[in-house]
């Protein structure tokens, strides 16, 4: 009996330890990544470096894919890439960069944070209804980043604004689809595995270069010689860590959790650019600001408790 039970939690701790894991690239990875891609902005125009970002990764992570076995994905999948990525990368990657030209950056940041709302609010028609517990956690979240964000100034632009409302709803549609599929029930079936997160980067990269090229940005590699050095590692750390780490967990996250906590970076994310923000950028924090950070990490707890079963 012993023997059985062992044999039948190990896969359960291995899920639990996979989630854990992908949690902390969302978290983590990505709350890094918005400090390195303002840093990178100072030789690649945003599209072009997010376009390019995702389409290397989309063929670091296929190849490895291939390597390992897996098929190229076929019509039906690549639809299915198609839509996704047009909406979670060219949606959301596109329309945030857009916003970062307008907006300030602590704005864009917070503003994110109603992403865990809108992807709830979303999941109604498919029956997903959130408890007690995650509606608190959604709603301290957002008390958080509102404090968090208080001091920066919210004046904006009317683009900068649309721009970022736009990215936000994209990205929370593509994330239900994603894990619920289109309204009325059908599927939109990825290629199994890590092949299916490689075509949505490949065509999401390939979209937002397209717009990049529209956007009059230039479409062109910089040389080792118009480049800043400081900007061509926080693109390559862009493409390993933002691109091959953070998405790619989100997406597992996706699939082997609830959409409400996949999303939970959102809270998350902007504390960790704070911190970031004092240790590599000097910045001076206030203990209201600190509070704030704090009544953040609360209402992930609570949304960590709200999804516990998954």
């Amino acid at each position: 009996m012993s023997s059985i039970a062992a044999s039948a939690a190990t896969p359960r701790e291995g899920a639990r330890v996979l989630i854990a894991a992908c949690l902390a690239a969302t978290w983590l990875v990505w709350g890094s990544t918005y400090l390195a891609i303002k840093w990178a902005l100072v030789s690649f125009p945003p599209f072009f470096q997010m376009g390019t970002r995702f389409a290397v990764a989309g063929v670091l992570l296929g190849a490895w894919a291939w390597g390992r076995g897996a098929r190229w994905p076929d019509a039906r999948q690549w639809t299915s890439a198609s839509v996704l990525g047009l909406l979670m990368l060219g949606g959301g990657y596109g329309l945030t960069a857009v916003a970062a030209a307008e907006v300030a950056s602590g704005l864009v940041v917070s503003f994110i944070a109603v992403v865990p709302a809108m992807v709830s609010l979303a999941q109604l028609p498919y029956g997903v209804r959130p408890g007690r517990a995650e509606w608190a956690g959604i709603a301290l979240g957002l008390a958080g980043i509102v404090a968090l964000s208080a001091g920066q100034g919210w004046s904006a632009s009317t683009l900068g604004l649309l721009a970022i409302t736009g990215a936000c709803v994209t990205w929370s549609v593509g994330t239900v689809w994603a894990k619920h599929g289109l309204p009325g029930g059908r599927a939109l079936a990825l290629a199994p595995g890590a092949m299916g997160y490689a075509s949505q980067m490949l065509a999401g990269g390939a979209m937002l270069v397209a717009a990049s090229a529209l956007a009059g940005e230039a479409p062109h590699w910089p040389t080792p010689a118009s480049v800043d050095v400081r900007a061509l590692a926080c693109w390559a750390y862009l493409v390993v860590a933002g691109s091959l780490m953070g998405f790619t967990a989100y997406m597992v996250l996706l699939e082997r959790a609830g959409a409400a906590l996949a999303s939970s970076y959102s809270y998350v994310n902007p504390v960790v650019g704070m911190a970031l923000g004092v240790t590599l950028g000097g910045e001076v924090i206030s203990a209201g600001e600190w509070a704030a950070a704090a009544v953040v990490l609360v209402g992930v707890v609570l949304l960590l408790r709200g999804n516990r079963p998954a």
